[in-house]
């Protein structure tokens, strides 16, 4: 049978100047599956790899920029939990120029970003840099704060935050070990498995088009309360360096998919109509190059 397809838009305007035919998508619904020959995923873990609490001893006093060169280096050399690799699909709704329904499905890691084995690890914050880097480098996005709002409101296992006394020492590698022992007590207390789509415990870095207007800053938003209000609206005040223990980055997976058929992710994100399906922010430019730009 033929695929029924339409455009979403006339055109699309590139950062270059020029324009380009508007996607054209099959309205059509099929299922989407974030499976591994379809979409990102992290490296193999070798064998020797560090646990998550022999990483944390050795990056106990190491800060900022150093301490995130030592989580970059664990991440991209694939010393991450195996249920991570485990996708799960996040699907987000709207219509298109005649009404038609259309279904974005993201792909998105189940949990935050951890280092060590699925019996021994801790989630790492970092700064926007290290974050974009990881993101980049392994074919992923960051999330865009509808997106995080879709996720939460999906999400399998919904944890209520668990703040921490804001210290002068909420940034150290301490603090990062002592909120994930907080929220792998609250994780334990679910019947659910660690692969479950999970929400609540940390704030997201985000993509937005602040990071143009305000380069230097990381953005971040989320942390949602069990009635789905975040504590964090988005915020480009911390510098791009900055993380605390309440940071977390979600990675979300370069193809996404569009009534079941897969779609690079920065084009939907650039498409003037598709784009107000994931971004509260309506069209992202240029993503890849954004996310690339900001190491």
């Amino acid at each position: 049978m033929k695929k029924a397809l339409f455009a979403v838009a006339a055109i699309a305007t590139w950062t270059s100047g020029h324009v380009a035919p508007a996607m054209a998508v099959d309205v059509t619904s099929k299922p989407a599956r974030c499976t591994l020959d379809t979409v990102a995923t992290l490296p193999a873990r070798p064998a020797r790899s560090r646990s998550g609490s022999a990483f944390v001893r050795e990056v106990l006093h190491l800060a900022g920029a150093a301490r995130d060169r030592a989580v970059t280096e664990q991440v991209l050399a694939g010393n991450v939990p195996e249920f991570l690799r485990a996708l799960a699909p996040v699907t987000m709704n709207g219509t298109g120029p005649e009404g038609q329904r259309i279904e974005v499905t993201i792909c998105v890691t189940p949990d935050y970003l951890a280092v060590g084995d699925n019996n021994d690890f801790v989630r790492v914050p970092v700064g926007l840099p290290a974050a974009a880097s990881i993101a980049a480098d392994l074919g992923f996005h960051l999330p865009t704060t509808k997106m995080v709002d879709a996720i939460f409101a999906q999400a399998d296992v919904r944890l209520p935050p668990a703040p921490m006394p804001p210290t002068a020492q909420m940034a150290s590698t301490d603090y990062f070990w002592r909120h994930h022992a907080k929220v792998e007590a609250q994780r334990s207390r679910s019947a659910q498995g660690a692969s479950a789509l999970t929400a609540g415990q940390k704030k997201d870095i985000v993509m937005s088009n602040r990071l143009r207007s305000k380069p230097g800053r990381v953005a971040i938003y989320g942390w949602h309360r069990p009635n789905g209000k975040p504590i964090q609206p988005l915020s480009t005040v911390h510098g791009a360096l900055y993380a605390d223990y309440s940071h977390g980055v979600r990675l979300v997976s370069d193809t996404a998919f569009v009534n079941g058929a897969p779609y690079p992710l920065a084009e939907i994100l650039q498409d003037p109509q598709l784009s107000r399906i994931v971004s509260s922010e309506g069209p992202i430019r240029n993503s890849e190059r954004l996310l690339v730009s900001l190491r």
